[in-house]
């Protein structure tokens, strides 16, 4: 039996994209350690995302800030998912979900906190927190007055002040609260 793992990161962040990961782990696959990728330092989660991206098939699907503003983060962070499964480009049995909702795809089954109870959904945060992760220190090179690297975009103090300070960049969620009173950059 085929089954695929579904999770995002990014979701409550105030710029970039949600990002979705599918992952489906080989028969027989044990990696001590996997957890929700919120559980893990960095230095963790980067083992367990090299181990995985080697051993394991993998998808990334995502939505962007401007689809986030057009459609809200729960929709946007469904269409990633989706997304995610079809870039895995594989036939499967079962998908497993963390969350409440499923999004549009077959045998989908929603896990509440399943990135702590199913090791193919904690691949699947991982896999999703390390490629967000590493688009938020892409971010911090072209704006590195905001300090992305830092908080990885998220409602942080020092992102609320830079955003104050110098508004927002074009990679920012405009329907976000902490964004709506702030000018543009």
């Amino acid at each position: 039996m085929i089954i695929v793992g579904i999770d995002e990161a990014g979701r409550g962040a105030l710029v970039g994209n949600v990002v979705a990961s599918a992952v489906i782990l080989p028969k027989d696959f044990y990696l001590a350690g996997l957890t929700d990728s919120k559980k893990l330092n960095a230095t963790k989660r980067e083992y367990l995302y090299k181990v995985i991206s080697q051993k394991c098939k993998w998808a990334i699907g995502e939505a962007t800030n401007i689809e986030i503003d057009k459609i809200n983060i729960l929709q946007a962070s469904l269409l990633a998912m989706e997304r995610a499964v079809k870039n895995l480009n594989t036939r499967y049995d079962n998908a497993l979900v963390d969350g409440i909702h499923c999004p549009n795809i077959n045998n989908c089954k929603a896990i509440v906190k399943g990135d702590l109870t199913e090791p193919v959904i904690s691949a699947a945060s991982i896999v999703a927190k390390v490629t967000r992760d590493k688009q938020m220190l892409l971010l911090d090179k072209t704006y590195p007055e905001y300090n992305f690297s830092k908080h990885k975009g998220y409602a942080t103090k020092n992102h609320i002040k830079a955003i104050s300070d110098f508004g927002y960049t074009k990679f920012h969620r405009k329907s976000f609260a902490p964004i709506k009173d702030f000018k543009s950059r």
